[in-house]
């Protein structure tokens, strides 16, 4: 059972207009985080992953984030479209997040142009921005979307979404 779309505005994408399996696509937009104060990342040189019922995963080229913040970590996941995830943890100054950040060290051919790429949960960062908008994460503990005024839901990760 899939929820009805919420209506489309111009200029606005629907998450139910994206493609399952995801799909790759680059993007200019300016993309910044911050965390406890510092900008720990500065791109115009990001891709996107677009999946049905999700906001747009970024991710970001390692030469724009300040490889100084990033801390290895033990975690290991799996994506059926990407293959095997690592994830860092991030210190800046007195504050530490655990298992924040993600990447791909050898992803699956249709995303190879992410190796290395790094993605970002945006909820324990001070601000994540596409653009100088301040994002909105996506709902759920488990996913890494970003929402941001042209993004329209329902998003998978809202409650009562799991059965999608």
């Amino acid at each position: 059972m899939h929820p009805k779309p919420h209506p489309i505005q111009t200029g606005q994408e629907s998450v139910w207009d994206y493609p399952r399996p995801p799909q790759l696509e680059a993007t200019t937009k300016h993309i910044q985080i911050i965390f406890n104060g510092e900008t720990i990342a500065d791109t115009q040189k990001a891709y996107r992953v677009l999946e049905t019922s999700h906001p747009p995963t970024y991710y970001l080229p390692p030469e724009d984030i300040n490889p100084y913040y990033l801390g290895p970590s033990a975690r290991e996941t799996f994506c059926e479209w990407k293959g095997s995830g690592n994830y860092y943890s991030v210190t800046v100054g007195d504050k530490t997040l655990t298992d924040v950040a993600w990447y791909y060290a050898t992803p699956t051919a249709k995303f190879a142009a992410i190796k290395n790429y790094v993605a970002f949960y945006a909820a324990p960062m001070d601000r994540c921005l596409v653009d100088g908008e301040v994002v909105i994460p996506q709902p759920g503990q488990f996913y890494g979307g970003w929402i941001t005024a042209d993004i329209i839901g329902p998003f998978k990760g809202e409650p009562g979404s799991w059965g999608w």
